[in-house]
């Protein structure tokens, strides 16, 4: 299977260590080269976001609970008051959202570090937003990468808490459903306000952690007649006052069936008034007859919506039944089109209609969602109105047309990749063609959320192939904002439906896939299981290329743990398999082998053997054309290079690889490959030009979420310090770099780092350094490699001349 610098090829491209979080530590040279400070320090930049949706169009009235909340922001005194959260509940419909949108529009400005906003969609007919997806989705928004994520709960709140610790935000989570979907999303402290809009009381925020309440009931009168008045005073002023009563109360007063109700109004202007009363006194008779005993408001709400969905046109009304069938959150035009089998052109002519009707909101240029309430009306009606096998090719249409444009998609997200062979689609709808990378990461992006629902409605309804083909696609197109970790939420379901359909070709996928990012968010163990059962499926199903796939990719969990007998064992016998196997792309997959075979030897420091698979390996790939590969083979030669000391020609390697790298815009290989420019620079005494490529390093794999990689960046900045002289600077990069080794529970890095360590403070406190160097024996004492074994015996030597000296 492929990875690339995100670990995804097959290549030890990405494969050294783990994810990152903060550049630390003040130090600057000559040309103004500068790291910023530890977490929390003033030089530390901050992400401001702005994420509130837009405000509400024609909001009136409300002015008591709006006094309300803007209470919370200041004390009788004048003195600003600590409420963290403040809840706004209320019946369905009556307002909560746009009501705390339109407050939070007026005092966003008392609120320098910004806004969040989710929907937690805690009534939406599907799955709600979990306290662990919203998590990810702010901590990405306040600046850390998405690799960074802890993938614990309680890691993720705590980081969370820590940021907003120092910042005043507006944090609005809307429809929330129960209060574990709210708590791990407060502050801990500080002076950031929670809003939260919800159907309950959720009594336990106010018992625990003092939230206050406000409860949002029906509009009085004068107001309803109000919000009724400012929708069509445009298209028909002479409507009677009384009459609009009349029509208020029939809405129960209630902002959303108000809003529908006069929207449809307005777009008759022609049709008088006690007609449309006439119309909605009959439905609300049908209503009544088919009563289920609910509560008045429900009642109104229901009897509008229905009033309003009659008055559709044939195609509208269907269109709005099918959408309650798509699986997301949001929907685009060409998603809809292909639901509906409609051209473009209609459908969005037909969406334009339902948004006019104020069944449907547009969010976007042609992006549209449902309120929840409606949303589950939809869906209903598309049950009771729509065949079942009408409602399933809607469904196989959609799940066709999102399979063939994320494929689409990844010929520029992940070129290297292999193409699933996918079925014809059953849409006559084409997929998006995307110009460039930029477009369909964008697309990407947008369809982030889409993905996870898509594949459990797919498995849901038994469309086990759409089911795991829509996961292992959704991986290769996975958005630049999202993590493995997003991904894994719904990865096995996948898994589940390509074993459920008993294809094997889809579970080695999957599996390898799974491996590959368990590996990815440094849970090692897993990734070892995953990979190890494909290989097991490969062996027994007698598939040759799966099986040196999974051998390649075990190799490279073995070189992550500096298991590098195992790893070269295993590459050894991935090479076998792919060069028995031309005809089925095996030449590409075992130059990459082989290129990992070099790594391994390097790594051990056996130089001849890695100056011979280098050697074949970038012949090879330099023949296949592979740019990537060819850039990681010359990253290893240039180190190669660089330990005979050949300095010259460590920097040739070095600088054409970092040309494949700007050349692909892959930020991922330039962060990672100026690692080894750094290297070549500090041997070549080119001592500024070296923290200059150590601090862009950094930079960048803290963005990509590196922290192993970024403590690397560290690792060759404190040498670099060391070199000049600026031995207290080099100390503090090297205990930053360390303790994020420690953390990884990476000890061969420790190791390494504590005797860099050591050797910085030795000249002022021998006493530590010796400490230091004693630790590193016991970090490297389990390896039996030849370069482990060198650096134990001079690690041993500096420690028996420190205690003969005394220091």
């Amino acid at each position: 299977m492929p990875a690339d610098a995100n670990g995804r090829f097959g290549d030890s491209t990405n494969d050294l260590s783990g994810k990152s979080r903060d550049v630390v530590q003040a130090g600057s040279v000559s040309g103004g080269i500068h790291f910023h400070r530890p977490p929390g320090g003033p030089d530390r930049p901050q992400t401001v976001p702005r994420q509130l949706p837009g405000d509400v169009p024609a909001f009136v009235n409300r002015t008591t609970e709006l006094g309300q909340l803007n209470a919370v922001l200041t004390g009788r005194d004048g003195s600003q008051v600590v409420v963290s959260v403040h809840v706004v509940a209320g019946t369905a419909g009556a307002g909560k959202t746009s009501l705390v949108l339109h407050w939070a529009h007026q005092v966003k400005d008392r609120f320098p570090d910004g806004q969040l906003f989710v929907n937690l969609r805690g009534y939406d007919p599907r799955e709600p937003v979990s306290a662990e997806q919203a998590l990810r989705g702010f901590l990405r928004a306040l600046g850390v990468a998405a690799g960074d994520v802890p993938q614990d709960v309680d890691d993720a709140a705590a980081l969370y808490r820590s940021l907003l610790a120092e910042r005043r935000m507006l944090i609005v989570l809307d429809n929330a459903a129960a209060v574990g979907q709210v708590r791990p999303l407060l502050p801990g402290s500080g002076d950031s306000l929670v809003l939260v809009t919800s159907r309950s009381r959720l009594a336990g925020l106010t018992v625990r952690d003092g939230a206050r309440r406000i409860t949002l009931g029906t509009l009085p009168e004068p107001e309803a007649v109000a919000l009724l008045r400012a929708v069509t005073r445009d298209y028909r002023p002479g409507d009677d006052p009384d009459q609009l009563t009349e029509l208020a109360r029939l809405c129960a007063h209630l902002p959303l069936a108000l809003r529908i109700a006069a929207e449809r109004a307005a777009s008759h202007p022609h049709l008088r008034l006690d007609d449309l009363l006439a119309d909605l006194h009959d439905e609300s008779a049908l209503w009544d007859a088919l009563s289920t005993g609910i509560d008045e408001e429900a009642e109104a709400v229901r009897t509008v919506f229905a009033w309003s969905y009659r008055a559709l046109p044939p195609h509208s009304g269907q269109l709005f039944r099918l959408l309650g069938l798509h699986p997301g959150p949001e929907f685009g035009l060409r998603a809809a089109a292909a639901l509906a089998d409609l051209p473009l052109g209609r459908a969005r002519q037909v969406l334009d209609d339902l948004v006019g009707a104020h069944l449907l909101e547009q969010t976007g240029p042609d992006r549209f969602q449902f309120h929840d309430l409606l949303r589950a009306y939809a869906a209903d009606q598309a049950h009771d109105e729509e065949p079942a096998e009408l409602r399933e090719a809607a469904l196989r249409r959609v799940l066709d047309w999102y399979l063939h444009t994320a494929d689409a998609a990844q010929t520029w997200l992940q070129p290297g990749e292999d193409h699933l062979p996918l079925p014809r689609s059953t849409t006559p709808l084409p997929p998006l063609a995307f110009a460039d990378y930029d477009a369909a990461a964008d697309w990407a992006e947008r369809e982030r959320l889409t993905f996870p629902h898509l594949v459990r409605t797919a498995a849901a309804a038994g469309l086990d192939q759409h089911a795991w083909q829509l996961t292992a696609i959704s991986w290769n197109a996975l958005a630049a904002s999202a993590s493995f970790a997003d991904w894994l939420d719904f990865a096995h379901l996948g898994l589940a439906s390509a074993e459920q359909a008993d294809d094997t070709d889809g579970q080695l996928l999957l599996l390898n896939q799974l491996g590959m990012s368990y590996r990815s968010v440094n849970q090692l163990d897993l990734s070892a299981d995953h990979l190890g059962r494909a290989l097991d499926l490969a062996r027994t199903a007698g598939k040759q290329m799966d099986e040196a796939h999974a051998r390649n990719l075990l190799g490279l969990i073995h070189l992550r743990s500096r298991r590098l007998e195992a790893a070269a064992t295993d590459f050894a016998q991935a090479i076998e398999i792919f060069r028995s196997r031309p005809e089925a792309g095996g030449e590409r997959w075992a130059a990459t082998a082989l290129a990992n075979l070099a790594g391994a030897h390097l790594e051990a420091g056996r130089l001849p053997e890695a100056d011979t698979a280098l050697r074949a390996a970038l012949a090879a790939h330099r023949a296949l054309g592979n740019q990537q590969s060819i850039g990681n083979a010359l990253r290893l030669t240039a180190r190669l290079h660089r330990e005979r000391n050949e300095a010259a020609a460590a920097r040739a390697a070095i600088d054409e690889a970092l040309g494949i790298a700007l050349g692909l815009r892959n930020r991922g290989l330039e962060g990672f490959w100026l690692l080894t420019l750094g290297a070549v620079q500090l041997a070549a005494g080119q001592h500024g030009d070296a923290l200059a490529s150590y601090q862009r390093s950094a930079m960048l794999h803290r963005r990509l979420g590196d922290r192993g990689r970024e403590a690397l960046a560290w690792r060759g900045t404190g040498q670099t310090y060391a070199a000049l002289g600026r031995h207290g600077e080099a100390a503090g990069f090297h205990r930053q770099a360390a303790a994020v080794h420690r953390d990884l529970g990476d000890t061969w890095e420790l190791g390494v780092e504590l005797d860099h360590l050591a050797t910085a403070v030795a000249p002022d406190d021998p006493e530590a350094a010796r400490a230091h160097w004693a630790e590193v024996l016991a970090h490297l004492a389990p390896y039996a490699d030849p370069r482990a074994t060198a650096t134990r015996a001079r690690v041993a030597q500096r420690l028996a001349e420190s205690d003969s000296t005394g220091g």
